[in-house]
């Protein structure tokens, strides 16, 4: 078990949370007085990660976004080849500025 002062775990929390990561617990100390203990989580306590739908859900649900008025959009012109171009960017823009738009 690592034992850290409340100056060192700031200082290298990056570097104290990769140990316990790899299954190290830390105790933190106010002086000489253990105040926290840092452990490893269990795989079956690790929370399982969220689907798009089911954070957007609860963004909705607190406030913080909107739902989407069409949930399920057509994307499939992403899979489209994009039209072949009669001249270049660079001469588009050229052109739109020198007829003033």
């Amino acid at each position: 078990m690592l034992r850290v002062k409340i100056d060192e775990l700031k200082t290298g929390l990056s570097r104290l949370l990769r140990r316990v990561k790899a299954g190290e617990s830390v105790v933190v100390y106010d002086g000489d007085t253990p105040i926290a203990r840092i452990e490893p989580m269990a795989a079956a306590e690790r929370p399982t990660p969220k689907t798009d739908d089911e954070r957007l859900a609860s963004l909705v649900a607190r406030g913080i976004a909107l739902a989407p008025k069409n949930p399920n959009p057509d994307w499939s012109f992403l899979n489209e080849p994009l039209p072949k171009a009669d001249s270049s960017v660079l001469e588009a823009l050229l052109e739109e500025r020198r007829d003033g738009r």
